[in-house]
């Protein structure tokens, strides 16, 4: 293989970047992600995909597409594949490098201590050996496998993980939908300061520094003698308009008899309420009440105002410990044990409501438990639980649709969730991104970070980090210390 020849004097600057397997399986759209930079597929990273390709799981799926992507890139030039094939044509000029496939055997450069029968180690010793005849050219290992990366730096190769897909380096700059603003607000933006009155809110059209910083549907708060919660309704220009919230807290605006016990679940349920925004994402630690705000906000809306038909919740069924094994009945059966958590806050949902005293002085509950039998009947018969399995090509129409566990999805398998939504569906995703049980997911890569950075912004969407726990005393100490 003459990569020389390939290459014009000018650009020996490029990196040559070697592929391994995962990086395919991961996404398989990777080969036009490097730019300008070469890229070198091994033998041992096509027989793993070979071997990886059987099965209707997501991995197996992404290596029968990288393989067609790489048979269209080869299909025509088969005759100067040792000189690299031009990356710009297939890949529509996202890529202006070169692709090199592996047309020589290489063999004794591992040191004697790394077996040559595993995958991994031939990988490395494509590495060194291609570092060892372009000994002026960067020569790099990519890959998603952390032990992997370790040896090659062992044996004082350059490795990195495939970065491409990360939306975020540091999660801690992920957007959190809220904002605080500072004591001297209303002095720095209070020149010109339009204010109207409509349908009960307070709008204020404001000119100032931290304008063109708001987004559309960001929440923005202060507290004081004159307290404020608002969100942005026209934002990101010279000026932005504020419009003032409902308030949740209050016993008179409960939500299926949940009222918001923190500035935060306050802006959660302005979001899940509000008939305009069709996509919500709400993140937060265990017991931050996600699960409990969304369901009372869908029971609402599909029991009592019939804004949507029912109720769809679905979510990665990943186990925490090991696997229990097959599971008996029906596909809305298998997920039952899964949605724990669903039955859990139904039953608080559910709880019986104190009825006025009766004729004879004693108050009893609504009902009774007859009452709350028919009444939790009627909520099931409106609760679809799906799998994620079966969901390709389906369409919902005015669903709620609750997507739990989000943070253990691939930001692929998040699109392929989100453009099922039909005409009149709402879409809410939840998660904790502390809580990732995905191999080759990180914080930076999960779909759910992706979801809440790309959509940040848009006029039919909202995000809300929630910060407090709301559970116990236990549950907040045992969070804190552990």
């Amino acid at each position: 293989m003459n990569a020389k020849r390939a290459k014009t004097p000018t650009t020996p600057a490029t990196k040559l970047f070697v592929l391994d397997t995962n990086v395919l399986m991961h996404d398989p759209l990777s080969l036009f992600r490097f730019e300008e930079h070469d890229i070198y597929v091994p033998m041992m990273t096509l027989e793993e995909l070979d071997a990886n390709k059987k099965g209707m799981s997501e991995v197996a799926r992404n290596a029968r597409q990288a393989s067609r992507l790489m048979d269209e890139i080869v299909t025509g030039a088969e005759h100067h594949m040792a000189h690299g094939i031009d990356l710009s044509g297939p890949s529509r000029k996202l890529a202006t490098g070169h692709l090199f496939f592996q047309t020589e055997a290489i063999n004794g450069i591992l040191p004697i201590s790394l077996p040559t029968a595993k995958a991994d180690n031939q990988i490395i010793g494509v590495v060194m050996h291609l570092g060892q005849k372009f000994p002026k050219r960067p020569v790099i290992l990519v890959s998603k496998d952390i032990n992997m990366r370790i040896k090659a730096r062992a044996l004082g190769l350059e490795a990195q993980d495939y970065f491409n897909d990360k939306v975020l380096e540091d999660t801690d700059l992920l957007y959190t939908g809220t904002r605080e603003l500072p004591a001297n607000f209303w002095d720095s933006h209070g020149k010109g300061l339009e204010s109207w009155k409509k349908d009960s809110r307070t709008y204020y059209r404001i000119k100032g520094p931290l304008c063109p910083e708001m987004l559309v549907n960001e929440f923005v708060w202060q507290e004081g003698p004159q307290p404020l919660q608002a969100w942005v309704r026209v934002g990101a220009g010279k000026t932005a308009e504020l419009e003032t919230l409902i308030d949740y807290s209050h016993a008179k605006n409960a939500v299926w008899g949940i009222t918001a016990r923190n500035r935060e679940q306050n802006f959660a349920l302005n979001l899940l309420m509000n008939p305009d925004i069709d996509f919500v994402t709400l993140l937060g630690q265990a017991g931050t009440g996600k699960t409990l705000l969304t369901l009372a906000a869908a029971l609402t809306q599909t029991l009592e105002t019939k804004l949507f038909a029912e109720i769809i919740i679905t979510r990665v069924t990943i186990p925490v410990g090991e696997d229990i094994g097959f599971l008996p009945g029906t596909e809305e059966e298998k997920m039952t044990p899964w949605m724990g958590a669903l039955e859990d806050n139904l039953d608080v949902l559910n709880k019986p409501a104190e009825a006025p005293a009766g004729p004879g002085g004693s108050a009893g509950t609504y009902g009774g438990d007859w009452g709350r039998a028919a009444t939790m009947d009627l909520i099931r018969s409106r609760i679809k639980i799906k799998s994620l399995n079966f969901m390709r090509g389906r369409t919902f129409m005015n669903k709620f649709l609750i997507i739990d566990e989000a943070q253990n999805l691939t930001p692929k398998q998040m699109k392929t969730l989100i453009t099922r939504a039909g005409p009149g569906t709402k879409v809410v995703c939840l998660g904790n991104i502390a809580q990732i049980d995905t191999p080759y997911l990180t914080e930076g890569s999960s779909g759910l970070t992706y979801v809440v950075d790309r959509f940040k912004g848009w006029a039919h969407s909202g995000h809300v980090t929630l910060q407090r726990g709301e559970r116990s005393r236990l549950a907040d100490h045992a969070a804190e210390v552990l």
